[in-house]
């Protein structure tokens, strides 16, 4: 079975001159949605290999999206680590708690048939775009001022994000920084820039697993990569910019959430 796997992974995409540089076209806005707002890109990694590139297996699809979103998030850290938005002891807790938790649903996703974990990510989606509705943004506290028990919810919540990034594929940018608010109500800057470390962690391990199996396409991981480093500068120059304006800009990137939601639910459906 893993060798059909491996074969299918290898043939997914034909290498053609439009295939390429849709990915890197994906892989750019990928980068820019990262460094811009922390998550996003790569909820719509999975959607964009599948529907843009052309990539016929969902599996294949999550593993390289994964590898490419953890890529970019990690390039994206150091530019906002640079400008002092990282709170470096919550990005460690967040990513060594969440870690497991992507091992284990990544496991979990290789099991379920492609067409209905599509499904689930859809439901996902829209689930996330009416969690985002209360996002706000907070400057009254400050790294120094958070306690154990704070880092005890912390961890908490990095274990169901972690959970929900390796069944799905996805970095978790979009769970990591609501959960980031939630349990310590750090601003939405820091939030952004601290979410960074556990979206690369999260989808590294999750790409590591389904690579095991066959399920990464390299060389159109290579070219997502590739497009996320010119998006990824964009966005994080622009989140500097517009930091005052992050509950805006939070609440268009929750509208674009529910819309890809409703697409990629009916096109699940419409496979079945």
């Amino acid at each position: 079975m893993h060798c059909r796997d491996r074969r299918g992974a290898r043939n997914n995409v034909d290498g053609s001159l439009s295939q390429l540089m849709l990915a890197l076209g994906s892989g750019s806005l990928i980068g820019c949605i990262l460094g811009l707002i922390g998550g996003g890109g790569s909820i719509l990694a999975t959607p964009l290999l599948v529907y843009v590139v052309g990539m016929r297996d969902v599996h294949t699809a999550i593993g390289t999206g994964a590898l490419a979103v953890s890529a970019n998030a990690y390039l994206n850290l150091a530019g906002h680590a640079v400008k002092g938005h990282v709170w470096w002891r919550c990005a460690l807790i967040f990513a060594i708690a969440g870690c497991l938790g992507a091992y284990m649903g990544s496991s979990l996703g290789k099991l379920i048939d492609g067409k209905n974990l599509l499904f689930m990510f859809g439901l996902m989606m829209m689930l996330v775009s009416f969690m985002m509705r209360g996002t706000r943004n907070r400057a009254d506290v400050t790294e120094q001022s958070l306690t154990i028990r704070t880092h005890g919810k912390t961890s908490l919540i990095a274990l169901f994000a972690g959970g929900c990034s390796g069944l799905f594929g996805i970095g978790g940018g979009f769970l990591i920084v609501p959960g980031l608010l939630v349990a310590t109500g750090m601003p939405l800057i820091n939030a952004i820039g601290t979410s960074l470390l556990a979206v690369g962690t999260f989808g590294l391990a999750t790409a590591l697993n389904y690579a095991a199996s066959g399920f990464v396409d390299w060389l159109t991981a290579g070219y997502f990569i590739l497009g996320g480093i010119g998006g990824g500068i964009i966005g994080t120059i622009a989140a500097t910019r517009l930091a005052n304006y992050r509950n805006i800009l939070a609440q268009v990137f929750r509208w674009v959430i529910f819309c890809v939601s409703l697409y990629v639910l009916w096109r699940s459906y419409a496979a079945f």
